[in-house]
């Protein structure tokens, strides 16, 4: 099972983070999460929203350039360790982590991964046989 993540160009200057949060708030998309990574010129701002196509278009439509990338949610325990067993089941198909990003939930105990693989079927099978859960969108909010 895969969601929607955005992923944006920004211009690692003033304010253009700023601009694409703002535009997405004002259009009253929720961000749900999201990690940005960097080199001295740009970056790639990627987000969880409540409403991914919708979001898509109001960025575009403001001049960013954007793209849907499908990910994996998965929900774990909050408790040391339980990121290795899942990193060791993926690892042990041969399925290659290309990022990640992880965030606690309002559950008590509780935490959500989102992965970026370079076979999302395969690493749902896989999870899915070693009793991973994975997250719906809705789920996230």
């Amino acid at each position: 099972m895969t969601i929607d993540q955005l992923s944006v160009f920004v211009e690692n200057k003033p304010g253009h983070l700023l601009e694409i949060t703002e535009t997405l708030g004002n259009a009253g998309i929720d961000l749900r999460a999201l990690s940005i990574g960097d080199t001295a010129e740009f970056g790639v701002l990627r987000l969880i929203v409540n409403e991914p196509p919708r979001a898509e278009k109001i960025l575009r439509d403001a001049g960013f350039a954007v793209s849907i990338t499908p990910v994996l949610a998965v929900s774990l325990a909050d408790t040391p360790g339980s990121l290795g067993k899942i990193l060791r089941v993926i690892a042990a198909e041969g399925i290659n982590v290309e990022y990640l990003y992880a965030f606690v939930t309002r559950k008590s105990g509780g935490a959500y991964v989102v992965f970026r693989v370079e076979d999302n079927q395969a690493a749902t099978a896989v999870l899915g046989q070693n009793g991973v859960f994975f997250v719906s969108l809705e789920e996230l909010a």
